[in-house]
């Protein structure tokens, strides 16, 4: 299922590079990605990412990504898709549990910039990990622009990315075995207080942490439709899951890009926390009739 989204995507984007499409797309990308430190081909990255999946957004990473990147603006790159991926699904997610098209798309969309500015604020004012990034593997160029040559480099690109996907998933396994899901429940709950989730949402947000916005918000979203909790608490812990889910899985393929685990879980954590607790500090002071107003989704 996951090469029925990837397949596609790496067509299309060879059909526009054919009609030279690719490179006005960088120019229009380019001023957001000048704003975070990022050359304009990287623009198209984000964008694969936030219309697909984190998977698609790693292909045109290996086929478009310069070779000077620094691993700081992978870093950057990274946390930007970390924050806003597969919106087309998870946004829906999101609005059937409760949350507006338009909120959802702001702390997704404008959080994963905002995000990237504070990185490339950071990395630049410390000047830290500017060395040039290493990539796990590396697309060969193709000197021959024939679609045989290309479609048959594609294939080898997607062999490799599918051995690493069993490698992860087995990866994964493992740390469940050890305990390491349990350990982030334990870590996690009390923060989740502080933000002002209430114990019954406790344990479906940490779900969601951990598996993933469909599994958290799959959850949420029939507590939202029994009533069992209240519209402003399933609205805090959609927002959480929307800035910070899948916690090991997806910080796990970010790293396979050459990431820095700095910017793509730790200041994450950071990230997530600061924003949920200003907007639940936010909407619990907001009566509940405006709340409902801009906030939330109309039914």
């Amino acid at each position: 299922s996951l090469f029925k989204i990837m397949i596609p995507i790496i067509i299309a984007v060879k059909i526009l590079e054919s009609l030279g499409i690719i490179q006005y797309l960088g120019v229009i990308l380019e001023p957001l990605m000048s704003l975070v430190g990022l050359p304009e081909s990287m623009g198209l990255v984000w964008a694969t990412t936030v219309m697909t999946s984190i998977y698609g957004g790693m292909v045109i990473f290996v086929s478009q990504a310069p070779a000077d990147l620094s691993v700081a603006q992978v870093t950057i790159l990274g946390g930007m898709m970390l924050l806003a991926h597969g919106l087309p699904i998870e946004v829906r997610i999101a609005q059937k549990a409760g949350m507006s098209v338009w909120f959802s798309l702001l702390i997704r969309v404008g959080g994963g910039i905002l995000y990237g500015w504070l990185l490339f604020q950071i990395y630049s004012i410390g000047d830290w990990l500017q060395q040039p990034n290493q990539l796990l593997w590396q697309a060969k160029p193709i000197i021959d622009s024939s679609w045989v040559e290309w479609g048959v480099t594609q294939l080898k690109s997607l062999a490799m990315i599918q051995l690493i996907i069993i490698i992860l998933l087995f990866f994964l396994k493992i740390l469940k075995l050890i305990g390491i899901e349990k350990l982030l429940a334990i870590i996690l709950s009390p923060i989740l207080k502080v933000l002002g989730i209430s114990k019954q949402a406790t344990t479906i947000t940490i779900v969601g942490i951990t598996l993933g916005l469909a599994y958290g918000g799959g959850l949420l979203i029939k507590e939202a439709q029994q009533g069992k909790l209240a519209k402003k608490d399933i609205f805090t812990a959609i927002a959480l899951l929307s800035l910070l889910h899948s916690l090991i899985e997806d910080t796990l393929l970010i790293l396979l890009l050459g990431a820095d685990l700095s910017g793509v879980l730790w200041f994450r954590l950071l990230f997530s926390v600061v924003f949920i607790s200003l907007l639940s500090w936010f909407i619990f002071r907001v009566d509940d009739k405006n709340f409902e107003r801009i906030l939330c989704a109309k039914k």
